[in-house]
């Protein structure tokens, strides 16, 4: 079977959905293919702190930024710095005034989807390849081997992205830090430690190129991730079918850590998720090729260091389609404006999260972490 839309999105992520929804404000429409059997097929990950700057513009240009207030987790900027003895050395409350304001990532994605036509998104469609075809139009093929062509495709897809390659070469390598991925859930009743460490926002414990990244979710849950500066194949080393000898591998880690700190991980509810942190090389770019172009992680991933990821994907699909409204009629003239701006951007933000992961993972991260929570706006500018 093939089919045809003239525009494509491939990916239902956050940067896809907001590109679909800002082009849907603007009466044109938009095919996008999803991998997931449907919206709920998986969770969506922890909090985000969507930034003045890029997230928040985003929504604002997608006209849902109303929306995106009422689903602010309110405290959820607390923030506390500890080492690994669970010596607390900076510690700030949500007063309401930060500019750095925490949403749950499925209830901001569904928002998203929620604002636009529910047959936009064609769920159970696994991308395994692409390929030019003439006059600057694109084939897809799923892996049910149906095909699908179109005069525009964006490649929304992920670090992993089958879009890229029609552009570019270049693939995400490991940057030195792995991730395990657990969650406590209901903290009050079954983990009120773990919740008195944690506090009611985030909390930062680094020490010795390791530590605890944790936030308290608006649904009282924990959601922790354990990283370390280790070995690329040091994960493929664990066994994280078996969930209790995967605990023991991972808290072996962590000699001399305090308890309440290797707990967040040793008494897990979930089962333990490994991650390998990959980005594209900073200043990723790539010339104009006809008919196709990338946002997001497919553009430039990067690491979580600058907490700019989500931020940078829904700000690529909204000046996306703002620029393909402006442009309607002339994509090539929408992509190059588009991608000027992008390769600006994301070289910068790719350059901070770069140094804030060596910031992070050292000997002796402390210090450096409170020059930045201390710094004033002018300052951190």
């Amino acid at each position: 079977m093939n089919t045809h839309h003239p525009i494509t999105i491939v990916g239902a992520g956050l940067g896809g959905l907001t590109l679909a929804r800002v082009l849907h404000t603007h009466g044109i429409e938009a095919a996008v293919f999803d991998l997931e059997a449907d919206r709920r097929a998986r969770t969506q990950g922890g909090m985000l702190d969507i930034h003045t700057y890029n997230g928040q513009i985003a929504l604002r240009t997608a006209g849902l930024y109303d929306g995106f207030r009422a689903l602010v987790h309110s405290g959820g900027e607390a923030t506390r710095v500890l080492d690994k003895h669970a010596t607390s050395h900076w510690e700030e409350p949500d007063d309401g005034t930060g500019d750095r304001p925490e949403v749950d990532r499925g209830q901001l994605r569904d928002l998203l989807l929620d604002s636009i036509p529910a047959s936009t998104v064609r769920w159970g469609h696994k991308v395994t390849a692409a390929r030019p075809l003439a006059d600057g139009r694109h084939e897809i093929t799923f892996a049910d081997g149906a095909t699908h062509t179109t005069d525009l495709l964006i490649g929304a897809d992920g670090a992993w992205s089958r879009v890229r390659p029609l552009v570019s070469d270049a693939r995400p390598t490991y940057t030195g830090i792995s991730f395990i991925e657990t969650n406590l859930l209901d903290a009050a009743v079954r983990h009120p430690e773990s919740l008195a460490v944690v506090g009611g926002g985030a909390l930062f414990a680094l020490q010795e190129n390791k530590g605890f990244f944790a936030h308290h979710q608006t649904d009282g849950s924990l959601h922790i991730y354990t990283a370390l500066r280790i070995a690329e194949d040091w994960l493929d080393t664990i066994d994280f079918t078996d969930t209790e000898a995967a605990k023991a591998a991972v808290v072996a880690q962590f000699a001399g850590w305090d308890d309440s700190l290797t707990s967040l991980l040793a008494t897990s509810d979930t089962a333990l998720v490994p991650r390998k942190i990959n980005a594209l090389p900073i200043g990723h770019r790539w010339d104009r090729v006809p008919g196709v172009t990338l946002l997001g992680d497919a553009a430039h991933v990067m690491s979580p260091f600058a907490g700019e990821g989500a931020n940078l994907a829904m700000l690529d699909g909204a000046e996306l389609g703002a620029a393909l409204a402006e442009h309607e009629g002339d994509i090539e003239k929408a992509l190059a404006v588009y991608e000027d701006a992008l390769f600006r951007r994301s070289e910068e933000k790719a350059q901070e999260s770069a140094e804030g992961l060596e910031l992070c993972f050292s000997e002796n991260p402390i210090d450096e972490l409170l020059s930045i929570f201390t710094a004033s706006p002018a300052d951190s500018a």
